[in-house]
């Protein structure tokens, strides 16, 4: 009787174990999907999926990969002006155009696939759109835009007013107001990205330049490179030198300044409880005031521009890497430190050489990783104190129409990474391995 109770009494403790695992199990799962679906509700999620609009992400995405070229009329004075981004240093000589612009008292624009777009006299303007009809647009100071659309319902690509008319079709844009008449036409790639309108070398292939540059004119062709008037080139580099820069200073200063403060800090090396306690304190502070308060702050005192956004991480890194350095060095090996001590050396000798050579692979990674995780920050940080990649970065998004340009940057700031991280991964291979 007593081994069917003992029996029985262990079975029925199994049957509790497992149905307190089954509860975990399935309770824990379950009261996640709660918590997300009540995030999904209060943060507003039906109205953000309702809202959303695909074609203005798919405009944005088509934006990023390609390029437009403008056909500009002003309707006062009747001028037409061609230009790439619509940018006054990629605008066509005047006299000139693409092959698909005629110009001439009519412009003829051949958009293909049937589209064509005609700059009639009088600033009259005709659209031929294949299986729709024409749109006509008579531009007036007085009137506004007279359009005529064919009959029928207006289709959703067509927004029309009293003052303006766009349409929006697969061949590219139309808009008429008072004042312009334009026609966008996109195309796959970035045009220009090498070689301006004016620069000798537009429009060579590889070869072409290939050959140009085994006859001598290497240095001619790096230069029309390096100082393309729309993609600045040169510019964009000093930025990139720039946000790195800020990373390293802020970085390699923080942990200078945080390793002989961390030993006030750290239990075993400073026997002043209030000592460790202010140190430990303002350690918290430091790291406690996000990197960006920091930089709005500085931005006050020294004014925009990349040394504000060192002193911002070096700040924010001098908290952290105090609290990291100080709980290191309240794990070392007491017995190093000992024998050092037992040759008769100081205190700075015994931190030389009984504590930083049991550090120093903790103290090279920590520092490696925090140069890396800061230069992504110094992107950010540099959008607001107006140095950097960030900078540009900022200023290509606030003008909603050089996304290329930010394509351009971002792609550029993700290598900045790679290669950061690759330098970093060697660097703590080699260092912590000598």
């Amino acid at each position: 009787m007593t081994a069917l109770a003992d029996h029985a009494g262990r079975y029925a403790a199994a049957e509790s174990h497992f149905a307190r695992a089954r509860l975990w199990l399935i309770g824990l799962p379950a009261l996640l999907l709660a918590y997300l679906v009540y995030i999904f509700f209060a943060f507003e999620g039906p109205a953000l999926i309702r809202d959303a609009n695909a074609d203005n992400a798919r405009i944005l995405v088509s934006d990023m990969v390609t390029h437009k070229v403008h056909v500009s009329r002003d309707n006062r004075d009747g001028s037409i002006e061609v230009s790439v981004e619509g940018e006054r240093k990629g605008r066509y000589p005047e006299g000139e155009s693409p092959a698909w612009v005629s110009l001439g008292e009519t412009t003829v624009i051949d958009l293909g696939g049937g589209h064509v777009v005609t700059f009639g006299p009088d600033n009259a303007t005709e659209y031929a759109v294949p299986g729709y009809g024409t749109i006509f647009a008579q531009p007036s100071r007085s009137r506004g835009v007279d359009a005529t659309l064919p009959d029928g319902p207006v289709p959703d690509w067509i927004n029309a007013s009293r003052n303006r008319i766009v349409a929006d079709t697969e061949a590219g844009r139309f808009i008429v107001t008072r004042n312009r008449t334009e026609v966008f036409r996109y195309f796959a790639g970035w045009e220009l990205f090498f070689f301006t309108l004016d620069s000798p070398y537009h429009g060579f292939g590889l070869g072409a330049l290939t050959t140009a540059a085994f006859g001598g004119e290497a240095g001619a062709i790096w230069e029309e490179f390096w100082t393309n008037d729309m993609w600045r080139h040169a510019e964009v580099a000093w930025a990139l030198f720039e946000t790195i820069l800020m990373a390293f200073l802020g970085t390699m200063g923080a942990a200078m300044i945080a390793l002989p403060l961390s030993f006030l800090a750290a239990r075993g090396f400073t026997p002043l409880a209030l000592v460790r306690f202010f140190s430990r304190r303002l350690f918290d502070f430091l790291r406690g005031v996000d990197g960006l308060i920091w930089t709005i702050v500085l931005s006050r005192a020294f004014g925009p521009g990349p040394l504000t956004g060192t002193l911002a991480i070096l700040l924010t890194d001098t908290g952290s890497f105090g609290k990291l350095f100080s709980e290191a060095l309240e794990n070392v090996d007491r017995r190093q430190i000992e024998g050092v001590r037992s040759t008769g050396a100081g205190a700075v000798l015994r931190a030389r050489f009984g504590v930083i050579p049991q550090l120093l692979p903790v103290l090279l990674a920590q520092v490696l990783y925090y140069l890396e995780s800061n230069t992504r920050s110094a992107t950010v940080i540099g959008a607001i104190t107006g140095g950097g990649i960030g900078l540009l970065l900022t200023q290509a998004i606030i003008t909603q129409k050089d996304w290329e340009e930010v394509t351009y940057y971002v792609l550029l700031v993700v290598l900045m990474v790679f290669a950061m991280d690759s330098i970093s991964g060697w660097l703590r291979r080699r260092l912590i391995r000598g």
